[in-house]
């Protein structure tokens, strides 16, 4: 083993335990810490004695041990919980750090808290990277996603470890890029993860289709999501839910109707809407996935309205196949991906992160929760237009859009027909509608703004930046007057 390590690792969780075990793998030599609990079996030991046995790992009981375990400048990765613990552990790690060292934050920070992190240690003379990392346990240790920002000159020093411990697309490209400075990377992964809550959605959304309306068991809905794998629509999440239709409990019944239907989260989809709102984007149906979510976990109230409201049998007028739902499904991804996207542009030209949005498809085709052979599409159309406003103005997406909208429609008909609720395929077609609508009603609200508060309107007679109110309860002598913004 080496003098002195390659990189500390900080928290021997799943993830950490994982990426530690990933680093080594490539020919790092790792010292590993962990906060020594005084109820629980020592971690570092655990580790070290187990599946780190006779590996280059190199324990560790102190934030100062650790950090004089490492070659010059140090690089120390952090793997734990968001928030205040991070605040805390580097806290300790200041007192034994020199300029020039690299502190590196792997888990789902907030970006805000990133960029002040990043503004405190450079003040100090240290590097600071905050990088999302997305492939789960199972990425963590063999490639995940990594998406790294924060303080440039960082960059050069952790390069090579990162994109070491990446995936790799089949030509060799690891996914895993510089995002940019301050939050940049950390709001990549947030964004990555509102995606991802959208995905799940849709895919929970068209099983309960599938099921409800189409009357299919679990078995039958395993070998349609594994039949779509094989095309369009191939990807991790269909991948592996085809496998969970598929699994049977202990005594041979399905293990996925025993699973209660209450779904958790973290809040990275909460982050994800919230920004959103801050940058006026319309992220309509990654915040109807995190709104699912919610609906989903209080049970009692659902269980309470379901037996005070019977639904109605209302017949679909015109049966149709499960192939409308591949199509609308592939639909509403598109626009779940073009929300997701429109939001990074946004954000990019707000926080001047000059984010490349075609790579950050690419680094996302592998290893990361959302990978998928629809991403490989979306970053050729960023290399044939950078500055593409919006996914759905590509010609390749033009064309997808205009074959499945027929199909799109009569699916969500029968949702609501149905009463099933499909609240993202919904209001994905809802968002669709919106954008492709040249003259919408919202001069009725400019004109119930100008009638109770007097916040004036624009006219299509004039040119955009005049403004005019009306007097409409004529009460102030003139009709109108012009505002010159």
């Amino acid at each position: 083993m080496k003098q002195k390590s390659d990189i500390g690792l900080i928290g021997l969780a799943v993830m950490g335990e994982n990426l530690a075990l990933n680093f080594e793998s490539r020919g790092f030599t790792v010292s590993v810490y962990n906060r020594i609990h005084p109820e629980r079996e020592n971690a570092v030991d655990r580790f070290v004695n187990g599946r780190g046995a006779g590996k280059n790992f190199r324990p560790t009981y102190s934030v100062k041990e650790l950090v004089e375990s490492l070659e010059r400048p140090r690089k120390v990765m952090m793997m734990i919980r968001a928030g205040q613990p991070v605040d805390e552990m580097i806290g300790q790690l200041v007192e034994f750090l020199e300029p020039g060292d690299v502190v590196i934050d792997g888990g789902n920070s907030d970006f805000r808290d990133t960029e002040r992190r990043e503004e405190q240690m450079e003040k100090r003379g240290l590097l600071y990277v905050g990088t999302g990392i997305s492939g789960g346990e199972i990425g963590a240790l063999t490639g995940p996603s990594v998406m790294p920002g924060g303080s440039p000159a960082a960059w050069p020093l952790v390069k090579d470890l990162l994109q070491s411990a990446a995936a790799h697309l089949e030509d060799g490209t690891p996914c895993c890029e510089w995002i940019g400075s301050g939050g940049a990377g950390h709001y990549v992964k947030m964004v990555h993860n509102g995606i991802e809550y959208g995905d799940m959605q849709l895919i929970a959304e068209s099983y309960a289709l599938l099921r409800n309306y189409w009357q299919l068991d679990n078995d039958a809905i395993a070998d349609v999501f594994a039949e779509w794998n094989r095309g369009e629509l191939d990807s991790y999440l269909m991948e592996i839910t085809s496998e969970i239709c598929r699994r049977k409990d202990a005594d041979g019944s399905w293990l996925l109707d025993h699973i209660l239907d209450a779904a958790g989260q973290k809040g990275t989809g909460k982050l994800t809407v919230a920004a959103a709102l801050d940058e006026s984007d319309p992220l309509t149906l990654i915040a109807e996935a995190v709104n699912a979510r919610f609906l989903s976990a209080i049970r009692n109230e659902r269980i309470q309205a379901a037996s005070l409201y019977k639904r109605e049998n209302i017949i679909s007028q015109t049966a149709i196949q499960t192939e409308a739902l591949r199509h609308a499904l592939y639909a509403s991804k598109l626009i779940s991906y073009a929300q997701g996207f429109s939001l990074l542009r946004r954000a990019s030209l707000h926080y001047d992160w000059n984010l490349d949005l075609g790579m950050l498809a690419r680094i996302w085709r592998k290893g990361c929760i959302i990978r998928s052979v629809f991403l490989g599409q979306i970053t050729r159309a960023y290399e044939a237009t950078p500055s593409l406003e919006n996914l759905l103005f590509d010609d390749f997406f033009r064309a997808r859009i205009q074959d499945a909208i027929s199909a799109w429609r009569q699916v969500a008909a029968v949702a609501i027909a149905e009463g099933v609720a499909a609240p993202c395929m919904t209001s994905a077609l809802t968002y669709f509608d919106g954008l492709c609508t040249t003259s919408s009603a919202a001069n009725v609200i400019q004109a119930q703004r100008d009638y109770f508060g007097a916040h004036t309107y624009e006219r299509t007679d004039a040119p955009r930046g005049q403004f005019f109110h009306t007097d409409w309860n004529e009460t102030g002598g003139s009709a109108s007057r012009i505002y010159n913004v």
